[in-house]
């Protein structure tokens, strides 16, 4: 595998192809130990993993997958809020248009929700054992979550104040126009600080801090659902593997099985 994995990256040429990536992050195992991964979303690949998440390790990643030429014709690159990325990706891609991930927006919301739950359950009964529902998209809930969810949000708690600022959110729309997206945003941020509910007030500032690449997101409709659908794919292989005690293992397995890479030894003719 690490024999096919690094014929396979010696072959690859990317060219001027990659216009769009993302960047994200991979538990190798507990404690905080991560790989960072490289993808081209619109090819459907894996481009380069790397042991780490820091500015450092991101830094070596970008440098050895694309050549100072190619960096500069990048136009987007997709991340989620961790700091390190966002820097990296600022200094070392000077034209790509940075873009904050839906899907880890809502994540940091549904986090705010069920930290609002958690202080509300205390004086309110109706609301213990409730967590999932809250985080639980509608469609996907039983006749019986169903009808248990409406009973208590028709009440007026914080916990259902705080989940329609969510759901407000999901349903905004990534795909606006430049002249849109703003007061969109801009809307919701000012519904979500008239809660005064502190968990969610602190992810609202916290977007608003990173307005630029969120507005970006909604114009140009960039996500990280291919990256995310690609960690799923990952998360089987240490499924079926049970495990990597070495990272380097897990690396060329990712890029064996998903880097799209033509890995077989071939006759010298």
């Amino acid at each position: 595998m690490q024999l096919g994995v690094m014929r396979g990256m010696e072959r690859r040429e990317l060219g001027d192809a990659v216009k769009h990536i993302s960047m994200d992050e991979k538990a190798f195992k507990k404690g905080h130990q991560y790989v960072t991964i490289l993808t081209d979303p619109d090819n459907d690949r894996v481009l380069g993993v790397i042991a780490g998440r820091t500015k450092e390790s991101a830094k070596q990643l970008l440098t050895e997958t694309f050549t100072k030429k190619q960096k500069a014709g990048i136009k987007s690159v997709c991340t989620d809020m961790w700091e390190a990325y966002i820097n990296t990706c600022k200094e070392e891609l000077p034209n790509a248009k940075l873009c904050n991930d839906k899907f880890h927006l809502v994540k940091y919301l549904n986090e705010a929700v069920d930290n609002v739950r958690k202080q509300e359950v205390k004086k309110q009964y109706d609301l213990k054992q409730t967590k999932y529902l809250w985080l639980k998209d509608q469609m996907n809930m039983t006749e019986k979550q169903r009808i248990k969810f409406e009973s208590i949000n028709q009440i007026n708690y914080e916990t259902a104040r705080a989940w329609r600022i969510k759901e407000n959110f999901r349903d905004i729309s990534f795909n606006q126009s430049a002249q849109e997206a703003l007061p969109i945003f801009m809307r919701w941020y000012h519904d979500a600080m008239k809660t005064q509910l502190k968990p969610i007030m602190k992810v609202a500032e916290m977007f608003h801090r990173h307005i630029g690449e969120i507005i970006n997101a909604m114009v140009l409709g960039r996500n990280n659902a291919k990256a995310e659908r690609m960690n799923g794919n990952i998360q089987e292989l240490k499924v079926i593997a049970r495990g990597y005690r070495n990272i380097n293992n897990f690396i060329n397995a990712i890029l064996f099985f998903n880097g799209k890479l033509n890995l077989y030894p071939q006759e010298n003719l």
